[in-house]
């Protein structure tokens, strides 16, 4: 009979994600850079490819959120395009995998195939598409009249979106480039790139026009939590995202997804689960932990305070004081939402239950506003000395609460800087982090085989 000590110890994969598109980062610190020029990018993802990190992530908004009609800017505002500046960064790293947000619910399957095996093919197979969904119409009207999608109908277009690119991505081989200049053929097969697609959301033929790249395809990010999102990635993606923040909570999200694998014919090494973790780290875990408050206090302002209690009342509150008690009228359920195009607006389904909650927290925890939103905002954190988080990062996925975790510094571009010189090493020592790259695609990295273009030719000609 096993035991616990048979079991071989798993690598962890690490990634980094460059923060932005929320309060995670603290843009007003003297430290702080900027969000939009390149050396920014360029630096942090310098910083993860010297800690042999998987890949650099990219979060994507496509409308800049608003609070009452006006630009919210208690966060980082706009940010350049995600295919650009990955192509970018394509050109000042060698091993970092590139991966991007980019939306099926407001793009189409040619355009997205033909960017990401663009960057495949820039980047020598680093490529990673984070495929998503966008649920809210305000984001829409930037796209299409009405702009609204319903949920069934977002997974619906994306999974077939997904399967359009991948037949796209698969039309060419990869052997049909002969290039023989004494005989002058250029191709081994006229036919190479044709594809036709017939299905409720796209009726489109033709031939795919970039050959296939290093990877075949990219890598494939899911973010969705939904019970859809979770199908969505047991079927379909090479990687999800947890939200989960306790070692009990990631185990059970962990067992949930991996299990659904089976029924699509996967096994639970084809999928990686990655949750997004902040971290702060001093020379002890006391000092760490100080550290930490701070950077709470500086991420959570009362000015944000009070905005992100209007989630959920969907009312003015500017007149409240931030370090006083929670407002006493309850929120207002009519259908406008004054913080249009914030996700957590659909995080609390029932406002009523949730500011009772609230209320009954903040009493007897004597919290104030700004006491409640730092306590119930806080994220999965890792903070102490860097040998704290090192056995912190390594505990929990040896105990299956994640295969890794995409780090998400408060700072940037230089947030990442010392997680790479201090934490890095320890979990090296460990045993369970690389050392080297020990390919030369992000699918080497993540541990994922290349796919096989099969038979496009074939269902073409069907």
């Amino acid at each position: 009979m096993s035991t616990s000590q048979d079991k071989p110890r798993k690598r962890i994969h690490l990634a980094a994600h460059f923060p932005g598109v929320n309060n995670t980062t603290v843009w007003s610190a003297p430290e702080a850079g900027s969000h939009i020029e390149f050396s920014s990018f360029a630096h942090f993802a310098r910083t993860a490819e010297r800690a042999k990190f998987d890949f650099l992530f990219l979060a994507e908004g496509l409308r800049l959120r608003e609070q009452g009609g006006l630009i919210y800017d208690l966060d980082v505002v706009g940010r350049p395009d995600t295919f650009t500046v990955l192509t970018a960064l394509a050109a000042v790293t060698e091993h970092l995998g590139l991966t991007g947000t980019i939306n099926s619910t407001f793009n189409e399957p040619y355009e997205v195939a033909r960017q990401f095996a663009s960057l495949d093919h820039l980047s020598g197979g680093r490529a990673a598409w984070n495929v998503v969904t966008s649920w809210d119409a305000f984001t829409g009207e930037n796209f299409r009249r009405g702009g609204f999608l319903a949920q069934e109908d977002r997974y619906s277009r994306a999974k077939e979106f997904l399967s359009t690119a991948n037949e796209l991505f698969d039309s060419w081989h990869g052997d049909e480039i002969v290039a023989d200049q004494e005989s002058g053929v250029f191709l081994r097969d006229a036919k190479a790139g044709a594809f036709a697609h017939q299905g409720r959301h796209f009726d489109i033929q033709g031939r795919f026009n970039v050959p296939r790249s290093p990877q075949g395809r990219p890598v494939v990010f899911q973010a969705g939590d939904s019970e859809e999102g979770r199908e969505f990635a047991a079927a379909d993606a090479d990687a999800i995202f947890s939200r989960y923040a306790t070692l009990e909570e990631g185990q059970a999200f962990y067992t949930d997804v991996k299990r659904r694998l089976a029924r699509y014919g996967r096994t639970p090494d084809q999928l990686l689960i990655l949750p997004a973790a902040t971290f702060v780290l001093g020379d002890t875990d006391t000092e760490a932990e100080e550290l930490s408050r701070e950077v709470r206090r500086q991420q959570v302002s009362g000015a944000t305070a009070i905005r992100h209690l209007e989630f959920v009342w969907n009312r003015d509150l500017s007149g409240y004081d931030p370090d006083g008690p929670l407002p006493d009228i309850d929120p207002d359920l009519g259908e406008h939402t004054i913080a249009r195009g914030r996700a957590q607006v659909r995080m609390y389904r029932d406002p009523l239950a949730t500011a009772r909650e609230w209320r009954e927290r903040a009493a007897a925890n004597k919290w104030s506003i700004r006491d409640l939103v730092i306590e119930t905002g806080n994220r999965q954190a890792f903070v102490g000395s860097p040998a704290t988080v090192a056995e912190t990062i390594d505990r929990f996925v040896q105990a299956d609460a994640s295969d890794g975790f995409i780090l998400v510094p408060h700072l940037t571009p230089g947030g990442l800087d010392t997680f790479a010189d201090t934490v890095v090493p320890l979990l090296q020592e460990r045993g369970v982090f690389r050392t080297e790259y020990e390919g030369s695609t992000l699918r080497d990295h993540l541990g994922l085989a290349h796919p096989d273009a099969g038979s496009a030719a074939d269902r073409v000609a069907s």
